[in-house]
């Protein structure tokens, strides 16, 4: 059974959730077996499993509590769930004690330790916990004159982190989809972050590129007071700056019809951004291999219990009037699995990350995918209804 330190099944596929994870077959998002990934672990995890004890860290989503109660178990493993912020599972993981078996971790972080330090001691898995459209983490001064993203050009742009996994997105979606370049702007670096819910922010999250109009900014201000002072005209942060939360007049978001905007960008592109993934730790992988194909089922069927809420109960036991409506029409738009793992379904978008970091001059090398990714993980998949 799961402890956390913190505290209807869509046609009942999950059967009791007697699914050996990291026997020879799997189940997929969507509730049918699926084939054994060619290259994945074939193992057992047999006695082997049986007092394995094991630390999963990350947030608390909705698609991960399944994991977190007990009622998907990874293999026969004892789990413990530690919630922690994203900077502080990076921090740990990078620079840190490594004591956790298993972790959510920064996507574009992980990318950059293995590129520009040659990082191992955790291999990467394709689950990713959290993705997120990110036109909505672009805020402004509401008296500047900023109505469109080309109006950005020339500017002074605040940002908490340069090299998050979010702003990493933002600048190549702004090259790529507006023709504005990091070089096209100043950028501010706060000191601080108005928001603390991530933690302490790693190294990796700190690199700057050769060449780019970067500043610090002044000692003990945080970003969302640059943006209020004026220092700034605009603001680049994954989350909401502690102005906009408090209702300040002066900050708006520069798309405040942001679902339109991403919607519109999903269309054009397929991209759905992804934020974090998910590592386990080398050492355990080696003496348990079957514990890969473990984790993978895990997620997935807990990801697979979220969908069958919102499919048949959210519509009345959420506190949106129309929350069914809206996973409707958000399946109508990007897919039955829209929030997909595995490498097939997401290499378009991991492929535009690798190029990003590499364009915006964060890795001194753009690895692969293949190099990412444990290679008993290349081919796991979810199977479609």
């Amino acid at each position: 059974m799961s402890t956390t330190e913190k505290g209807a099944s869509r046609r009942d596929f999950i059967k009791s959730a007697a699914v050996a994870a990291g026997s020879a077959g799997v189940l997929g998002a969507c509730g049918k077996a699926a084939t054994a990934p060619s290259g994945g672990p074939k193992e057992s995890p047999g006695d082997e499993a049986n007092g394995l004890s094991i630390t999963v860290a990350g947030y608390t989503y909705d698609r991960v509590a399944a994991l977190i109660d007990g009622r998907v178990p990874i293999g026969d493993c004892d789990v413990t769930f530690k919630e922690s912020g994203i900077g502080d599972l990076n921090t740990h993981v990078f620079s840190g004690p490594q004591t956790i078996e298993v972790t959510e971790i920064g996507l574009h972080p992980y990318m950059l330790a293995v590129a520009n330090n040659g990082f191992r001691g955790y291999s990467l898995i394709p689950v990713f916990p959290l993705r997120l459209f990110r036109h909505k983490s672009v805020y402004i001064r509401t008296d500047r004159g900023i109505k469109s993203p080309e109006d950005l050009r020339g500017r002074t742009i605040a940002t908490p982190g340069y090299s998050s996994t979010s702003l990493t997105w933002l600048r190549g979606i702004f090259q790529h989809q507006y023709g504005i370049t990091p070089n096209d702007v100043e950028w501010v670096i706060a000191s601080k972050d108005s928001d603390a819910r991530s933690g302490k922010t790693s190294k990796q999250e700190q690199a700057l590129p050769e060449g780019v109009p970067i500043r610090q900014g002044p000692a003990g201000v945080d970003e969302s007071e640059l943006l209020v002072s004026g220092e700034v005209d605009a603001l680049f942060h994954a989350a909401e700056p502690k102005a906009f939360r408090d209702g300040n007049p002066i900050v708006g978001r520069l798309f405040p019809d942001y679902r339109r905007t991403e919607r519109a960008y999903f269309e054009e592109t397929g991209i759905f951004p992804i934020m974090h993934a998910v590592a386990v730790r080398d050492d355990v992988i080696k003496e348990h291999p079957w514990l890969l194909d473990a984790v993978f089922t895990a997620y997935s069927l807990a990801k697979q219990k979220t969908y069958d809420y919102l499919e048949n109960s959210a519509w009345y036991k959420g506190s949106l009037p129309w929350l069914g409506q809206e996973f409707e029409e958000t399946r109508a738009l990007m897919g039955e699995n829209y929030d997909s793992y595995g490498i097939a379904a997401n290499r378009k978008t991991l492929q535009a990350l690798l190029r990003y970091s590499s364009q915006q001059g964060l890795a001194k090398r753009q690895p692969t995918i293949d190099e990412l990714f444990h290679p008993a993980s290349l081919s796991f998949v979810e199977k479609d209804p």
